[in-house]
């Protein structure tokens, strides 16, 4: 299986860097980096990206998929134990794999996500936020958000 991804992250607000430029991501030992100290230092980028992917499951601030593609990406060049836990994960290992083949996102997802989003927004403009403009700000990014979900394609389960 491959997966393919292409990733540029803005640094100090001044340059771009290409971190993971077209990387082909193989299970197979030939694409593990040799180097000790960059695979440790891989394998704990990957873990924080995954750590990052949980958390955004629960906050809508954060976004779930990319950090978990970079978390993917992260493994496959170090760790082929981490590599193969993550996509064969109950819980991730299909949603890296059909939202990276174009399948989509399965409609109980998107449900359960659209849901948590509006009740923490919400939850956050009457119990915490007590700024007008943070509270328009949230709702904009809420919106926002739920446009993004219901664009996904919706991934349909085949019938055999």
């Amino acid at each position: 299986m491959e997966i393919s991804i292409g990733v540029t992250i803005k640094l100090f607000n001044k340059s771009y860097i290409s971190v993971v430029e077209d990387m082909v991501i193989k299970s197979n030992k030939t694409d593990i980096i040799s180097n000790k100290t960059f695979r440790y230092m891989l394998i704990i980028a990957g873990t924080l990206f995954l750590g990052f992917g949980i958390i955004g499951i629960f906050l809508p601030i954060l976004p779930t998929t990319p950090f978990l593609l970079l978390a993917a990406a992260c493994y496959a060049r170090s760790s082929q134990r981490f590599y193969n836990w993550l996509m064969n994960n109950k819980l991730f290992g299909n949603y890296i794999k059909n939202y990276h083949e174009g399948r989509g996102v399965p409609l109980k997802f998107k449900i359960f996500t659209i849901s948590l989003l509006w009740i923490t927004i919400l939850a956050s403009i009457f119990f915490v936020i007590k700024n007008f403009w943070v509270e328009i700000m949230l709702i904009i990014i809420a919106i926002g958000v739920t446009i993004h979900i219901l664009t996904i394609k919706t991934y349909q389960h085949e019938i055999n």
